[in-house]
């Protein structure tokens, strides 16, 4: 057998489905139509997963009653086979749906579109139009599952050299930086939320982080470069950045700053002329909404000069944030003599695996500074919630956190589709 079609028994996709069962229904299309909802012509915002399924939920009772079959396909189009006495009922769902997108331009100026809301056929009459609209869309799908596959492999083949790639030396750096200076890096610009979370797992935000992730930042550029294998050639690499984050800051239409947001910088670059620039350009009460993270590293490495230039920031309004804390660190550094405003402590099962004595010790700790100065980070799943919470800390950073982000907004989307839907 065909590697191909082994693939496609493998992962059905609902173009193959839907494209079989078309191929099935020849020897029984009579007393079947088919009702096709042109769901890929309504704008982004208004084809976004939750509308689609809730615009798909309503052909639920049609479909177990065994009176059609449903095809949700990848571009958002929704096929609906059906027995030809459900076309009133059928008539009146689609109208439903409508109603879900009356503000969408494909339905409110529907007269002035050349693609209509929806398109209707008669399989005994209309079957080889059928057909072949239903093979040239399973076509179109498989296409564009090997190009993405293409590119996927792509990606991974370049990552893996990267990862053993040639080793950052001063000159390879020099050709970096001089890529940096050329690069739009705005479109690298990444936002991680910092929320807190009720006992309900329902988030909150408190502010966000915006950074250049390297990963990208490598496979943009397209370089064959291991960038972290010299920490303190990285360090430079990093002032660099820096400078660019902050020429993109004070430019409003580069990236959105809106809200309270914090970003990485190092000591170096508190103390340069691009900070001064920076400073000057931004309104005193934008500095009360900014936090900038230092990482302990570059604090430790000239204290004096981190001394000089905390309070250098915190005078002009800025917040600072002690980055990177792992256990052992933790527990050994004076935070109250450093003088920062909160503190980032990095997740990890060895913080549970540390037993009661830990816990007692960073309870304590949160207790004494205040809760309101710590964030545990990289939280990739509600064990770290779960655990934070447990050491009274409230506030979290992580993927878990960003999926937690995104389910509250896929439900309170399906509130305002449920509330509209009634509404109609």
């Amino acid at each position: 057998m065909a590697d191909s079609g082994d693939g496609q028994k493998r992962l059905p996709s609902q173009e193959n489905l839907l494209l079989d069962y078309v191929r099935r229904l020849e020897k029984h299309k009579a007393g079947r139509k088919v009702v096709i909802l042109h769901l890929s012509a309504l704008r982004p915002f208004n084809r976004r997963d939750q509308h689609i399924r809730a615009a798909a939920s309503n052909f639920d009772q049609l479909i177990s009653d065994m009176t059609g079959q449903l095809f949700t396909l990848k571009n958002a189009d929704i096929y609906f086979i059906f027995k030809s006495e459900a076309l009133p009922q059928v008539e009146t769902l689609v109208q439903k749906i409508k109603f879900l997108f009356d503000d969408d331009p494909l339905v409110a100026e529907e007269d002035k579109q050349t693609q209509s809301f929806a398109s209707w056929y008669d399989a005994d009459d209309d079957f080889p139009a059928i057909l072949n609209l239903v093979q040239s869309v399973a076509q179109s799908e498989q296409e564009r599952q090997t190009a993405v596959r293409a590119r996927m492999d792509a990606r991974a083949a370049l990552k893996a050299k990267q990862q053993q790639g040639e080793p950052l030396t001063p000159e390879v750096l020099a050709r970096v930086e001089t890529a940096l200076v050329r690069a739009d890096l705005s479109n690298l610009v990444r936002r991680q939320f910092v929320c807190e979370v009720d006992s309900k797992l329902v988030p909150t935000q408190s502010f966000s982080k915006l950074f250049v992730s390297i990963q990208d930042l490598r496979e943009t550029l397209q370089l064959g470069v291991n960038l972290v294998a010299n920490r303190w050639l990285f360090q430079h690499l990093t002032e660099t950045l820096d400078r660019r984050m902050l020429s993109m800051l004070t430019k409003t239409d580069g990236i959105s700053i809106s809200g309270e947001i914090s970003f990485n910088i190092n000591v170096a670059t508190i103390l340069s002329k691009e900070f001064q620039i920076f400073d000057d350009n931004i309104a005193a009460s934008r500095r009360g909404q900014m936090i900038i993270e230092l990482q302990k590293e570059d604090i430790f490495s000239n204290l004096s000069s981190f001394i000089f230039a905390r309070e250098f920031v915190q005078d002009k309004g800025y917040r600072v944030c002690l980055d990177g804390m792992t256990l052992d660190t933790v527990t050994m550094i004076k935070r109250d003599r450093l003088g920062v405003d909160m503190t980032k402590l990095v997740w990890s099962p060895d913080l549970v695996d540390g037993g009661e004595e830990v816990h007692k010790l960073l309870k304590s700790m949160v207790k004494h500074e205040g809760e309101e100065k710590f964030i545990l980070i990289r939280c990739d799943n509600r064990e770290a919630i779960d655990f934070g919470k447990s050491v009274g800390i409230n506030r979290f950073q992580g993927r878990f956190v960003e999926n937690l982000i995104a389910e509250d907004g896929r439900r309170r989307g399906l509130l305002r589709l449920k509330r509209r839907i009634e509404r109609n």
